[in-house]
Parts: structure tokens; C-alpha cells; sequence
């Protein structure tokens, strides 16, 4: 029997992905907290204003490409998209060590964006192909643990750059990515038979006509639910990103009277975001897996209760000179992006097929990391202005919105859009059936 067939090996792909999303979000976070350490070298990162853009220039560019990278996915191999992408963007971690001005840093954080945007559609819908069944929403929450432990290990690039240097640190992860995508090739698999219908309602080995990418986005966009999930998903970007890029420096001006540095700042920052999200996993995934078994909804409640845990935390982050304040903050808001992060593609697949779920999650996304990217760049410009922590209570409104949105607009008839058509197709075989008697 093959790898792929034994049935622990849907658990395995969420495994060897889990290391895959942890280097994701390790490389793209470890210059956030070198900046400093970089700055030594290259002046220009002294300068809030350029930093912003520096980080700003990888989320655009991840942004505009997402929606294609899941058009992408939908159609070709998601094995190859996922190694493909963890070389590309490992090579760039480790060129970064090179850099001797700030035009080189933004090239290859542009070209980061590029590589790092195929991962998460074709990833995500690889697991979501693989558990139809239960465990959906904790085999992706799961995953996704692994983009915040990348963030925490993220957190120290500081100290392990004052211990090494900022270019040593980047030629080393940089290696590890590139061998670890080799030993991919050998042990990750694309689903068998993807492509063919097979539920419990249709058993067919004929597979689906293939769309169009302009039927497909047709499609997806032709849905109001579809337009809902956009929505709740980048109001949560953006003080999910801010958190991400700011809540170092946050926690830095925070704790200045208590002469904490980035040092320090960083790790307490990210690590605080890390543990708490992936005790919101361990809470959501379960708990929506549940709960969708005895109400439809389910798993858009488990999302709206995460995100209302969202809302006071980013108040309390703005209240300065208190580390037991600031950390409790950041554990009640990462407990709940757990709990919402864990349920964002479960929720998708129940109201848009197989077919176009890597486009869709493309485009969320897209549009999420557009608005993270205003939100890191804007927050640059007011960080000495308006203050860091006033901006981040005044993120806390639009999540009302989004919860309200969700609540009262998303009604999914089933837990997976694929079974539902099948049903369909079933009851037109048996009217047509009916018709010939």
C-alpha cells in the first residue's frame, strides 16, 4: 500500500505542512523585529516611514497575487505549487543576507510575495480535500498553529541576530527552508482521485468539466454569502496584521518606562500571539467540529465568538506602562483569531465547491493582506502622531460590523458545498429517472 492510501496520512500532510507554514511566517516576520539590527548596516531602516513600506511592499504584492495562485491551484498540482513556493521564497531568506542597501531589501521582499502567495490557497484546500468528514476545522486549524509558532520563532530574530548577525540568521533559516522542500518531494502527495465526483450520495468515476478561471470567478462571486466571508475575513486582517508587524514596537513603547527593548519586546510580543492562538485552535477546531454535527451554523458561531474576544482585547492594548495588562490582551485577542482563523476555510467550503476553493481562499486572502498592508503602511505614518495603541482600539469597531454580518446573513444548508450538489444531482437522476417510466 502507498504512503498516500494509509490513513494516517491526511494527519501526516497536516504535519509536514505545519513546518511548511511555520517557515512561511518565520521569514516574512523575522525582519520586523531586526529592524534595529539591520539598521546598523542599512540607515534607511531607522526611518518608521520606510520600514512601514518595507513591510508594506511583501503584503502588496502577496495580496495582488493570491487570487491567481488559488486559480492556479485549482487546476494543476498542489504538491508541486507548495515545494515550488518554499524554495523560492527560502533562496530569497538567504539572499537577504547579502543586502547592502534598501532598494535590494524591497526587491526581494516584493519577490518573497510572490513565491509565499502560492502556499496558502493550495495548502489549505489540500487539507480541506482530504478531511471531508470530521476533524475539518482542527486539521486546518492545526495548519495554522504553524504560522504562529513561525511568527513566535519570528519574535527572536533580534536576539538571535545580536548573538550571530542579521545576516547569518537570514542565510541559515534560508538553508533550512530549501533542504526541508527537498525532502517534500519525496514525502508529500497530491489527494488520489481529485477531480472525480465520489460522496455518499454520487459515486461517479467520470471527472467534472473543467471551468474556465471566468466561469469559476463567476461563480464565486455571484454568491452573497461569498461577499459576507470577504468581509468578516479582512476587517479581521487588519488588526490581525497589525499585530503581526506592530505589537513588537507596541509592546517596546508600552514597556519604555520599564526600560524593556525589542530585545525583550519582540519575543513577549509574538510569543503572547503565538501560545494564546494556538490555545484558540485547540478551543475552535473541536468545538465548531462539534458543534456543526448538531446545527449547520456551528462553525460560523465558533468564528463569531472568536472574533467578539477580539474586540475588548484591542482596547486594553492601548493602555501603556502595565506588561501583566498588555500580555492579557494579547492572550484574550489571540485566543480568539484562533478560534476564528481555525473555522475561515470549513466556513468557505460550505457554500463554494471543491473546484474553486483555492481561487476563493485566494481572493480572501488577497483582500485581507491588502488591507493589512494599508494598515501596516498607515500605522507607520501615525505611530508618532495619533500613538500605536489609540490605533488599535480604534480597529475594534469595524469587527462589530463584520459579527453582525456573519450572524445574520450566512445560513449554509450543509457542512460541505460538494455534498449538497451531489444531493442536487441525485434528486435531477431520479426525476429524470421518474420522467423515462
Amino acid at each position: 500500500m502507498k504512503l498516500q492510501e494509509k490513513k494516517f496520512y491526511p494527519w501526516m500532510v497536516v504535519g509536514l505542512l505545519w513546518v511548511v507554514a511555520l517557515l512561511n511566517y518565520m521569514d516574512r516576520q523575522m525582519l520586523s523585529t531586526m529592524q534595529m539590527n539591520i539598521a546598523n548596516d542599512i540607515a534607511a531602516l531607522k526611518n518608521a516611514e520606510a520600514f512601514g513600506a518595507l513591510m508594506a511592499i511583501f503584503l502588496w504584492v502577496y495580496g495582488f497575487c493570491s487570487p491567481f495562485s488559488g486559480a492556479v491551484a485549482d487546476r494543476v498540482s498542489r504538491k508541486w505549487l507548495i515545494v515550488g513556493s518554499l524554495g523560492v521564497w527560502s533562496a530569497v531568506t538567504y539572499l537577504m543576507g547579502y543586502c547592502s542597501d534598501f532598494s535590494q531589501l524591497m526587491w526581494l521582499r516584493g519577490i518573497m510575495g510572490i513565491s509565499e502567495a502560492l502556499y496558502i490557497p493550495s495548502a489549505l484546500s489540500l487539507i480541506a480535500d482530504m478531511f471531508t468528514g470530521k476533524g475539518r476545522s482542527l486539521a486546518i486549524g492545526l495548519h495554522m498553529t504553524g504560522l504562529y509558532c513561525g511568527q513566535a520563532l519570528g519574535g527572536f530574530g533580534a536576539m538571535v541576530a545580536t548573538s550571530w548577525s542579521w545576516q547569518a540568521t537570514f542565510h541559515w533559516f534560508g538553508i533550512i527552508g530549501v533542504a526541508y522542500a527537498v525532502v517534500l518531494i519525496f514525502l508529500l502527495h497530491e489527494k488520489a482521485g481529485r477531480g472525480k465526483v465520489e460522496t455518499a450520495a454520487v459515486k461517479s468515476t467520470a471527472p467534472k468539466s473543467k471551468e474556465t478561471v471566468i466561469q469559476s470567478f463567476a461563480v464565486v462571486f455571484s454568491n452573497i454569502a461569498f461577499w459576507v466571508i470577504l468581509f468578516f475575513f479582512a476587517s479581521s486582517s487588519i488588526p490581525g496584521w497589525a499585530t503581526k508587524n506592530w505589537l513588537p514596537t507596541l509592546f517596546k513603547d508600552n514597556f519604555a518606562s520599564l526600560n524593556i527593548g525589542m530585545e525583550w519586546a519582540g519575543p513577549i510580543a509574538t510569543l503572547t500571539i503565538a501560545v494564546s492562538s494556538f490555545i484558540g485552535v485547540m478551543i475552535g477546531g473541536p468545538l465548531s467540529d462539534k458543534w456543526v454535527k448538531k446545527n449547520v451554523k456551528g462553525r460560523i458561531y465558533t468564528s463569531a465568538i472568536g472574533l467578539t474576544m477580539m474586540i475588548p482585547s484591542l482596547v486594553l492594548l492601548a493602555i501603556p506602562n502595565s506588561i501583566v495588562l498588555s500580555v492579557l490582551a494579547g492572550l484574550l485577542f489571540g485566543v480568539g483569531y484562533g478560534m476564528f482563523d481555525a473555522n475561515n476555510m470549513p466556513i468557505l467550503c460550505q457554500f463554494v465547491s471543491s473546484r474553486q476553493r483555492a481561487m476563493a481562499y485566494g481572493f480572501m486572502n488577497s483582500l485581507g493582506v491588502i488591507m493589512g498592508a494599508v494598515t501596516t503602511q498607515v500605522l507607520g505614518g501615525l505611530s508618532e502622531s495619533l500613538g500605536l495603541g489609540k490605533c488599535f482600539a480604534l480597529m475594534a469597531g469595524i469587527l462589530v460590523v463584520a459579527v453582525a454580518l456573519q450572524l445574520i446573513v450566512l445560513k449554509p444548508k450543509s457542512d460541505d458545498k460538494d455534498d449538497e450538489e451531489a444531493a442536487d444531482v441525485k434528486a435531477e437522476n431520479l426525476a429524470a429517472d421518474t420522467i423515462e417510466i
